[in-house]
């Protein structure tokens, strides 16, 4: 499978989140077998652009190829500007981000409320392919609402246009993240095109991911929010693709290796304060169900710095480790 001229590894992508897939944990994902990893939406407001945070989120330093930035907006030239500028800056795949279901972006007539507009999809497409000389890919909903499911046409005139792969999540803005996702629409959107397709929603273990693919036909599974605190899901579903077997669980030990490598990139990466902070939710995930986690959790949520949350995080480790060699 490839992506203009980068051919991607495996058949296990992760997919954008705003607030997650920020430059520590894109690397993170890529080497535990994520195939690729696109980045946090980046607005294509030129006044947001010097901001720490748009900075933040587009950037790629050491991040292994292809580095895909995604830009949200509304406006055909803006977002050709955009597009041009991450070029500038390094990015070698430009991801169209018109899959988010926030309030907040969809009120501004960006992400998944675009679905409504046809034309306006149209001229985006269009300028954005036409501004760069890099791939662009785009990442859509099923429709607007489950009246409006209109997944197949937009499909058809991305491809139309120059768009290189198109990743589908199965569910429509209208119903955010609420119900099942379905599949049907996004099998009748790999009929109807040629181009690589990633299947998004609800993909949470090997087995599903197998399903997913075989019952759509997509290239690809793109996994969100089963990969938060589980960023080995990748290894676990490409091996399983592999060899229809399954990987030994990750060992605590290894859990806790992979855990204390990422909050120190975050800190890094953040700086302190800011890393902080980011590091509270990303080992609430990393902790969930194991012993003693929910009071671990809220101390380590009153913490206000790295040193202190390194401290307790190696102390919870090192007890569990303790209380399993010993049993």
């Amino acid at each position: 499978m490839r992506i203009g001229p980068y051919e991607l590894n495996g058949k296990v992508v992760l997919a954008p989140m705003a607030g997650v897939t920020d430059l520590p944990f894109r690397i993170l994902c890529k080497n535990m077998g994520a195939a690729l990893a696109v980045s946090e939406m980046v607005t294509a407001n030129s006044l947001l652009w010097g901001s720490e945070k748009t900075k933040r989120r587009a950037a790629h330093d050491g991040e292994p190829d292809p580095r895909s930035i995604q830009i949200a907006g509304a406006c055909p030239k803006m977002m050709a500007e955009a597009a041009k500028y991450n070029a500038d800056q390094g990015a070698q795949i430009i991801d169209i981000n018109m899959g988010c279901p926030a309030k907040k972006v969809c009120n501004v007539m960006a992400g998944s409320a675009l679905l409504k507009d046809e034309p306006l999809v149209a001229q985006i497409l269009k300028a954005v392919v036409n501004a760069v000389d890099i791939p662009v890919t785009l990442k859509i909903r099923t429709g607007w609402d489950t009246d409006h499911r209109n997944g197949v046409a937009v499909a058809k005139m991305a491809e139309d246009l120059g768009v290189q792969a198109l990743a589908v999540h199965g569910r429509t803005r209208a119903c955010a993240y609420k119900g099942d996702a379905e599949y049907d629409t996004i099998a009748a959107i790999k009929a109807a095109i040629k181009i690589p397709l990633f299947a998004n929603g609800d993909i949470t273990t090997p087995e599903k991911a197998k399903f997913v693919l075989e019952y759509t036909k997509a290239d690809a599974v793109m996994i969100g929010r089963a990969a938060q605190g589980r960023p080995w899901i990748f290894r676990e579903i490409q091996h399983f693709l592999d060899t229809g077997e399954h990987l030994p669980e990750p060992t605590l030990d290894e859990i806790y290796q992979i855990l204390i490598h990422h909050i120190d990139n975050l800190y890094q990466f953040y700086g302190e304060g800011r890393g902080v902070l980011i590091a509270r939710k990303h080992v609430s995930w990393y902790t969930k169900g194991q012993r003693g986690g929910s009071q671990f959790r809220a101390e380590f949520n009153r913490l206000n710095s790295a040193d202190a949350q390194r401290h307790l995080t190696d102390h919870f480790f090192e007890t569990l480790l303790a209380i399993k060699s010993a049993a």
